[in-house]
């Protein structure tokens, strides 16, 4: 795999996590202006949360794949 292929791959993970980060940080900001309660934020919040996370790790394999099938064809 070349250099930059590898530079993109790790400076796409950290990333795709900043934003979930600070998704969530905006959405617990706006539950709380909003009155939700510990039901929500030990529920739907946590719930949410790892929905976002796996979808971005599932984003994050589809990148990686597609480097590698480039990577492979470019032989």
């Amino acid at each position: 795999m070349k250099a930059l292929s590898i530079y993109k791959l790790l400076l796409y993970l950290p990333a795709i996590l900043f934003a979930d980060y600070l998704l969530m940080i905006l959405l617990g900001c706006s539950t709380c202006l909003f009155g939700f309660g510990e039901d929500f934020y030990c529920g739907t919040y946590c719930l949410t949360g790892k929905i976002l996370i796996g979808l971005s790790l599932v984003f994050f394999g589809i990148l990686v794949y597609r480097e590698i099938v480039k990577s492979r064809k470019a032989r």
